[in-house]
């Protein structure tokens, strides 16, 4: 609900009727006379948009930090390549940093965010000749293996993991080593993401507890 002034926030709180502007407009853009709006609406718009600006202040905060803690990681991993004489650039890998008594550590994770093109499909035209030429010789786990990854979601995804645990098999078969290659060039990295993670215990004996900057886990 838009006003066409901004009203006490705190009469919301407190129970006091606060001051009307002249029109609200309502969700359908319409502007609608403060005689026709409901106290109970009123009082929930105030409440809402009380926490929506405590809410995006906070927001605000944590992409300061975030930013912050980018730009400290970087000065000190720069910091280590100066003191070895090593160059530094390119992107940032996933890196651990434990305070000195070990019970903080801050871990900085890279994950790329990939899809799958067409060449997939003929990936799995290959591999599925292969385990029809092998039948009986092949093994079970690698067939599991195969169905597993070839499997889709309810979104009509494959299952990335276990796509790409495919090339590591150490497997003989021109056409299987055609088919890994498919795997390869089917593969595009769309983006990338960076977390930080934090985590700190009472002890050196006790597992690590995450340091949660997630509302919901808070």
């Amino acid at each position: 609900m838009k006003t066409m002034e901004s009203p006490s926030v705190s009469g919301a709180v407190s129970g006091t009727e606060p001051q009307k502007p002249a029109f609200f407009e309502d969700a359908k853009g319409r502007m609608i006379p403060a005689r026709l709006v409901r106290y109970s609406d009123l009082l929930e718009d105030q409440f809402v948009r009380k926490l929506m600006s405590e809410a995006e202040a906070l927001s605000d905060t944590m992409r300061a930090f975030k930013r912050l803690v980018f730009t400290d990681v970087d000065a000190f991993v720069a910091l280590l390549h100066e003191k070895y004489d090593v160059k530094f650039g390119g992107k940032r890998g996933n890196m651990t940093f434990n305070s000195f008594d070990g019970r903080m550590q801050i871990k900085v994770q890279v994950a790329d965010h990939m899809r799958f093109g067409p060449e997939l499909q003929v990936a799995k035209a290959l591999i599925d000749q292969c385990i029809t030429e092998w039948a009986a010789d092949t093994n079970d786990n690698i067939r599991a293996l195969v169905e597993h990854a070839f499997r889709t979601d309810k979104e009509g995804k494959v299952n990335r993991e276990s796509v790409l645990a495919l090339p590591k098999l150490a497997i003989a078969d021109a056409r299987w080593e055609r088919a890994m290659q498919a795997i390869a060039d089917s593969i595009t990295v769309e983006s990338t993401s960076v977390y930080v993670r934090f985590y700190r215990r009472d002890s050196q004996d006790q597992p690590w507890k995450s340091v949660s900057l997630d509302l919901a886990n808070v």
